[in-house]
């Protein structure tokens, strides 16, 4: 896989006689471009990868982003002491590699519906990416917009009485809001850059943005669809927490003050398909093609799957991070086993090679990817990540235990083994954990499409779960 050249490394240590120094872009960036992008969700991976890829390309002084936090201000805050520059610190097997990112030119709390409509109405605004996860677009069990969520239907309600209503609060409500005032600015077409790590983000985002287009204006439609291109992409680099630690080695090595380092691994992969009717920055090594949904399956069964698996099984042996667990014999046996199961439904090429490179991304002990982190949510996860192979396999009458174990782990988490319970269903998940095991089983696949499974097929999950739940009690 193609990826973008480095850089030298930016910034300066020669002062450092005299302590870290705040960041500067007279000192350490360059000059912020025009806005011509915005971005939704600002986040640690936004950060190592949007954010990154145009700070790669050579149009990047012609390419600005304005960005929108989530709900908290903090960050905004910090990128405000420091002329919204932050350091990308790379975490290389042998070595860190920090480089001071410039392509934040205004930053915005989320909250700043007012600057948003400003952005939208302007000519030179090209796209909008977000990353605000599944949640964030307050989707209903059935892929459409939740009408029935109280911020929603508040959304609709500001909306319908003033389009330039200051008041929404929803990641569609917020981009409905832009819409209209790009519709009431006449300035042109847009497009829209979804960037979460979920299947056919979007499709998911075209029919969120149009069901609550339909409740405010439904004139709109017509208009988004002649002027609204929806990409679809396929998004993939490690980025853990940045901790006090990295902060410091940033200030050690750059001697600067940094408040919002952000960590990554040296892989990066962008996999786009769509239409930029206004343009976009020369982002090297992304790849635009016709169809994402391979690279995608590839990417969510086998790296999303494999970590989702070690952060349920791998922390009841009692591992922390990625690298330890997958140093670790067994769980690197259960990971092996899961790739079977997966590479056998899926219908992509280079599937050994990016197994290869799994094992070699994973084991870099330079990344504290915490599987704790990695844990969070499994509800909307578990499903996506294994249902479809393992509905497959059941569908074939004959489940291998490498199928059916990433499952077994997720209830044993449940259940209070492991990795801490964070989940965004709270209440469902609790329920899951107090369940009888063999209803909490039959559940789970039920989510999977699996909605009468076999005996048998039930006792191989339930087994599962008590060697988990063995391994624990016998560490």
């Amino acid at each position: 896989m193609s990826q973008p050249s480095q850089p030298e490394t930016t910034g300066s240590a020669a002062d450092a006689s005299s302590g870290p120094v705040e960041l500067t872009r007279a000192q350490h960036g360059r000059a912020p471009s025009p806005v011509r992008m915005v971005h939704l969700g600002i986040g640690n991976f936004f950060r190592a990868h949007q954010a990154w890829f145009t700070e790669h390309s050579a149009d990047a002084a012609d390419w600005g982003y304005a960005v929108f936090t989530g709900r908290t201000s903090t960050v905004t805050d910090d990128l405000a002491k420091q002329d919204d520059l932050y350091t990308l610190l790379v975490r290389e097997p042998d070595g860190d590699r920090p480089e001071v990112i410039s392509t934040l030119s205004r930053t915005h709390t989320g909250s700043d519906v007012a600057a948003l409509r400003d952005y939208f109405a302007s000519p030179d605004l090209a796209l909008v990416t977000s990353t605000v996860t599944e949640a964030g677009y307050r989707r209903a069990t059935g892929g459409g917009l939740d009408l029935a969520d109280p911020a929603v239907i508040a959304d609709v309600e500001a909306l319908r009485a003033d389009p330039a209503s200051d008041s929404v609060s929803t990641t569609p409500g917020r981009l409905v809001a832009g819409l209209l005032a790009r519709r009431a600015a006449d300035v042109g077409p847009i497009a829209l850059v979804p960037c979460d790590n979920i299947p056919d983000n979007g499709g998911m985002v075209g029919r969120v943005v149009r069901d609550l287009a339909a409740e405010v204006d439904p004139t709109l439609l017509d208009w988004i669809e002649d002027n609204v291109s929806v990409v679809t992409t396929m998004v993939d680099r490690i980025t853990p927490r940045a901790t006090d630690e990295d902060r410091a080695t940033v200030a050690e090595l750059l001697n600067v003050v940094d408040r919002q380092v952000v960590v990554t691994e040296p892989f990066s992969e962008w996999v786009l398909s769509g239409e930029f009717p206004r343009g976009r920055p020369e982002w090297p090594g992304a790849q635009f093609v016709e169809d994402v949904s391979k690279h995608e399956q590839r990417k969510l069964w086998l790296l999303n799957g494999s970590h989702s698996l070690m952060a349920y099984g791998a922390s009841i042996l009692g591992h922390e991070t990625v690298s330890s667990a997958i140093a670790d014999e067994t769980v690197r046996g259960w990971v092996e086993e899961w790739w079977d199961v997966a590479a056998a439904n899926l219908d992509v090429e280079g599937v050994d090679d990016y197994r290869a490179a799994l094992v070699e991304r994973f084991s870099n002990p330079r990344i504290k990817h915490l599987l704790a982190q990695i844990a969070a949510d499994g509800s909307q996860k578990v499903p996506i990540r294994f249902g479809p192979a393992l509905a497959a396999e059941a569908a074939a009458g004959s489940v291998p235990p490498g199928a059916t174990r990433p499952v077994a782990a997720w209830i044993a988490h449940l259940h209070g083994h492991g990795a801490p319970v964070t989940d965004a269903q709270a209440d469902t998940v609790r329920q899951l954990g107090e369940a009888n095991a063999d209803e909490a089983v039959r559940t789970v696949l039920g989510w999977m499409a699996i909605d009468q499974p076999a005996q048998e097929l039930v006792d191989q999950v339930l087994a599962q779960v008590g060697e988990f739940e063995a391994h624990r009690e016998g560490s």
